[in-house]
């Protein structure tokens, strides 16, 4: 469900963002006689390396913590997401705040090490200029 959701989106924005790299990129590497596949691999994908991490980033934090469609679709405790069980934790017949608190934390573990693992990518990516005109 969340694949079909984010294909038109995805789509979209990578497209956006690919209109934006300088058609004096690809036609430097075709004066220089590359052809399309290497083109692409060398020169195209690193520079569309940041919105490739953000919708990395937005793919899975997406599915990750819904809350409200989750809660619409799913009838049966044992199908559960993780923002349903934190949320059972909470609810007006139970009160157990430190284990809401607690699964909070190791609920952020993936995104702290996502980060982490994305950060230099994302930063050199963003930072580096590829032809200046």
């Amino acid at each position: 469900m969340y694949l079909a959701g984010n294909i038109p989106y995805n789509t979209w924005l990578v497209k956006s963002y690919m209109d934006t790299i300088p058609a004096s990129l690809d036609e430097a590497a075709r004066i220089d006689g590359a052809n399309n596949l290497r083109i692409f691999f060398t020169i195209i994908l690193p520079v569309a390396k940041p919105i490739l991490i953000f919708l990395a980033i937005s793919s899975f934090t997406g599915p990750w913590m819904d809350f409200i469609f989750p809660k619409m679709v799913l009838r049966s405790s044992e199908n559960m997401t993780l923002a349903l069980g934190l949320f059972n934790f909470v609810t007006d017949r139970k009160n157990e705040f430190t284990n809401f608190a607690a699964g909070a934390v190791i609920v952020s573990v993936p995104f702290v090490i996502f980060f982490m693992i994305t950060q230099k990518m994302l930063v050199t990516a963003l930072g580096s200029a590829a032809v200046k005109e």
